[in-house]
C-alpha cells in the first residue's frame, strides 16, 4: 500500500492515513516529497521511487494534484486507488485514467473501505481498531453512515466496510460483487443514494437471493426534496422510494426506510438463526406495552403467528390463573418465578412452526435490585434453539448496555425499538424474499398505437372510432352504436378542461355534445360505452435509473387525489400482479362493496402482465404508457381511454 500525501503533522488528514495504513496487515510505503522520514518510515517523493509495485493507492492529495498522482500510481502498476477528494470537474478524467490502466477505484469523496478478512485499512479518517469482526459487507454512499455503522456497538461485525462516494469507477454492483464471493459473507447491508449499473446491480441481487445470502437495503433521496439533495450532493438522480421498492421485491432484496429500521434488521439478520414460519410471535410484561406493540405491528403490516393448538396448550399450562395463551402474550400475573415462566413461554413460541422469530418485549432497563431473570430466560432459551430470538426494547437509552452485550453474546438480538424492530422482525419472518421469474414472452413489439397498441397486446379495448367533423362524428357513433363517450384529444386531462361527455344516448344529443367540445379542438373520439365497474388505471413509465416500471393505482378522475398505486419492475408474473393489487385501498371494491357486484379479478390481472411486457417491447419507443380507466366489471376488464408519451430525443 502507498499512503500519497503522507504526513507528520498530528491530527492532519496524512497523518491519520498513515496511522489507519499501519494498523493493518499490508506492507505501506509513504508518498511526500516534502519529507525524508516520517516518524521511523522511510518516505519516499515519489511513487516511481518505491522498490516494488503497489496493489492500492491512497491519494489524499487536493484535487489539483489528483488526476498527475491517480496517473502515477497507474504508471507503478498500481492496481487500485482510493481518491477522497471530491474530484470536481475531473470525474471524467479520473473515470479515463482508470480505465486506461484497468484501475479499480474506490471514490471519489469517499472515507476509503475495511477489508477486516483481509485485514487492509485504507481510510483517511480514524475508525474503531480493531474493527468487529463477523459475517457483514457493508456498502454505503454515505461518509457519515458509514462512521456510524462501524461505531453502532450492536451484535454484528463486518467482513468489508466500503465508503464508496460518488463512485466514478468501481460501484456497488462491483462491490457486491466481490462480497458474493467471499465465503464468510454471509448478509449484506447496501445503503444507497444513486442507482448506478443498474441491470449489474440487478443481476447480483438476483445472485445473492439464488445464494440465500440476504441484501438489506436502505436507500435514501426517495421524496421529491431528497431527490434534489441527492442530485446535488451526487451528480446523480436517485430513483424514487417506490422505485426502489419496486426493485428490491422483484429482486429478491430486503427494503428498510431508515437507519433504525436498517440497523435492527442488519443486527437480527447477522444472527445466523432462522425460523420456519412467516410471522411473528412476541412475549411481554405489560399490557399496555402489549398493546402498542399490536398498534405498530398493524401499521406496518406485520403479522403475528396463528399458534398450533399444541403451542397454544403448553403456553397455558405454565400461565398465572386470569392470563390467556395468545399472540402477542402478556405473562405478567404473580411475578413468580419470571425466570422459568417466561423461558417456557418463548420456548414454546419458538418452537411453533407457524413462528418465524419471537422476541421478548421489554424494555431491558438496569434493575436495581439485580435480576437478570429476563435475560437469563432468553439466554436459557437461545442455548436450547437455533430459532431466531429477538429482545424487542421501546426506548433505546434505558437500555442497560452489559446486559444487552450479555445477550448479544449468545446470539439473541437487541432490537432498540418497537418500530424499528418489529419491521426487522417482519423482513426476517419474510425472508428469503421470491425473486420475480419472467413470464412467457408476450406478442412482441408493434408500431401500433393507441387502442390499436393496447388490443396487439391482448388487452380488452371499447369500439372507438376517431373523428374530426360534425359527420364523421356521427358516422362514428352510428358504428359503435348508441349510447356512446365523446371525448376531445386537444388534452391530457380531459375532464378537467369539460373534453368529455359520456352516456350519449342519440344523434341530436351527440351534434350538441360535439358543438361543446369541439371548441378545443375538432379532433374528438368516439366511444362505446364500458359497462359500469371500478376504474383502475394500468400502465407504465420509464425511470431514468431504473427503467421501465408499471404502475396499477385507482384510476378514472381521482388517480393524483387518491395517489393509490403500487408499482412493480417488468415483466410481471400473475401472482406479482394479484400481489399489486393487493395492496391497493380500492381492493375491497373488487370483491363487491356494499352491495355491490364482485368483479373479475383475473382479467385485470391479464391487463397489467400484458402491460408489463409492453414495458418490456417498447420502452425503447415510449416514455410512458397509460390506460386509464380500465374499467372492471363482473363482464372482464376493458380500456376506455389510453395515453402514450413518445420517447425524448
Amino acid at each position: 500500500m502507498a499512503v500519497v500525501g503522507a504526513s507528520p503533522r498530528p491530527d492532519s488528514f496524512g497523518a491519520r492515513m498513515v496511522i489507519e495504513a499501519g494498523r493493518g496487515s499490508a506492507r505501506v510505503h509513504l508518498v511526500n516529497p516534502r519529507y525524508d522520514r516520517i516518524g521511523d518510515r522511510i518516505c519516499a517523493p515519489s511513487l516511481a521511487d518505491l522498490d516494488e509495485p503497489v496493489d492500492l493507492a491512497l491519494l489524499g492529495v487536493p484535487d489539483a494534484a489528483l488526476l498527475d498522482q491517480l496517473r502515477a500510481a497507474a504508471a507503478a502498476g498500481a492496481r487500485s486507488a482510493v481518491l477522497f477528494g471530491a474530484a470536481h470537474g475531473l470525474r471524467d478524467d479520473v473515470r479515463a485514467v482508470a480505465a486506461s490502466a484497468g484501475m479499480a477505484v474506490c471514490g471519489a469523496g469517499c472515507m476509503g473501505f475495511v477489508n477486516v478478512a483481509a485485514g487492509v485499512r485504507a481510510l483517511g479518517y480514524l475508525e474503531p481498531d480493531p474493527l468487529p469482526a463477523g459475517p457483514i459487507s457493508l456498502v454505503t454512499h454515505s461518509g457519515s453512515a458509514f462512521s456510524t455503522l462501524l461505531r453502532a456497538n450492536r451484535g454484528f461485525g463486518f467482513r468489508l466496510a466500503v465508503s464508496s462516494g460518488q463512485e466514478l469507477v468501481t460501484d456497488t454492483a462491483d462491490y457486491l460483487d466481490h462480497a458474493l464471493s467471499d465465503d464468510g459473507t454471509r448478509v449484506i447491508a447496501l445503503l444507497m443514494e444513486t442507482p448506478r449499473a443498474v441491470p449489474r446491480l440487478r443481476a447480483a441481487l438476483v445472485r445473492a437471493a439464488d445464494a440465500g445470502i440476504p441484501v438489506i437495503v436502505l436507500a435514501i433521496g426517495g421524496s421529491p426534496r431528497g431527490r434534489a439533495m441527492v442530485a446535488a450532493h451526487s451528480g446523480a438522480l436517485a430513483g424514487s422510494s417506490d422505485a426502489w421498492r419496486a426493485f428490491c421485491t422483484a429482486t429478491g432484496a430486503v427494503h428498510v426506510t431508515d437507519m433504525a429500521e436498517f440497523v435492527d434488521t442488519i443486527e437480527l439478520f447477522a444472527t445466523g438463526r432462522r425460523g420456519r414460519g412467516s410471522a411473528v410471535a412476541t412475549v411481554h410484561d405489560s399490557g399496555a406495552e402489549r398493546a402498542l406493540t399490536v398498534d405498530v405491528a398493524h401499521e406496518l403490516g406485520v403479522d403475528f403467528a396463528a399458534l398450533t393448538p399444541a403451542t397454544v396448550a403448553a403456553i397455558a399450562d405454565v400461565l398465572d390463573d386470569g392470563l390467556h395463551p395468545t399472540n402477542p402474550l402478556d405473562v405478567w400475573g404473580t411475578g413468580a418465578d419470571t425466570r422459568n415462566l417466561f423461558g417456557a413461554c418463548l420456548r414454546a413460541m419458538a418452537d411453533d412452526p407457524t413462528v418465524g422469530v419471537t422476541a421478548l418485549a421489554v424494555d431491558l432497563v438496569t434493575e436495581f435490585d439485580g435480576d437478570t431473570a429476563y435475560a437469563d430466560a432468553v439466554v436459557d432459551v437461545a442455548k436450547q434453539t437455533g430459532a431466531p430470538l429477538a429482545v424487542l426494547t421501546s426506548v433505546p437509552s434505558a437500555i442497560d448496555r452489559p446486559t444487552a452485550q450479555r445477550l448479544r453474546d449468545h446470539g439473541v438480538a437487541v432490537l432498540e425499538g418497537v418500530r424499528s424492530g418489529l419491521a426487522a422482525m417482519g423482513h426476517l419472518a419474510a425472508w428469503p424474499l421470491p425473486v420475480e421469474t419472467s413470464p412467457t414472452i408476450g406478442p412482441g413489439p408493434t408500431t401500433a398505437t393507441g387502442f390499436d397498441l393496447l388490443a396487439h397486446y391482448g388487452i380488452p379495448v371499447v369500439p372507438t372510432r376517431t373523428a374530426a367533423d360534425l359527420n364523421a362524428v356521427c358516422s362514428a357513433a352510428a358504428q359503435v352504436g348508441y349510447p356512446v363517450a365523446l371525448k376531445t384529444t386537444a388534452a391530457e386531462h380531459k375532464s378537467d378542461v369539460g373534453g368529455v361527455r359520456l352516456g350519449i344516448g342519440d344523434e341530436d344529443e351527440l351534434r350538441q355534445a360535439y358543438r361543446d367540445v369541439a371548441q378545443l379542438g375538432p379532433v374528438v373520439t368516439v366511444s362505446a360505452m364500458a359497462p359500469p365497474g371500478v376504474e383502475v388505471s394500468v400502465g407504465y413509465v420509464c425511470d431514468a435509473a431504473f427503467g421501465p416500471l408499471v404502475v396499477v393505482a385507482a384510476g378514472g378522475t381521482l388517480i393524483e387525489l387518491l395517489a393509490d398505486r403500487a408499482i412493480a419492475c417488468p415483466p410481471l408474473t400473475r401472482d406479482r400482479a394479484r400481489d399489486m393489487l393487493a395492496t391497493l385501498r380500492i381492493r375491497p371494491l373488487f370483491d363487491g362493496w356494499r352491495g355491490g357486484p364482485a368483479v373479475d379479478v383475473e382479467s385485470l390481472v391479464d391487463v397489467i402482465v400484458a402491460v408489463g411486457q409492453m414495458a418490456v417491447d417498447l420502452a425503447d419507443r415510449y416514455d410512458a404508457v397509460e390506460a386509464n380507466p380500465v374499467i372492471v366489471s363482473p363482464a372482464g376488464a376493458v380500456a376506455v381511454d389510453v395515453l402514450t408519451v413518445q420517447k425524448s430525443t
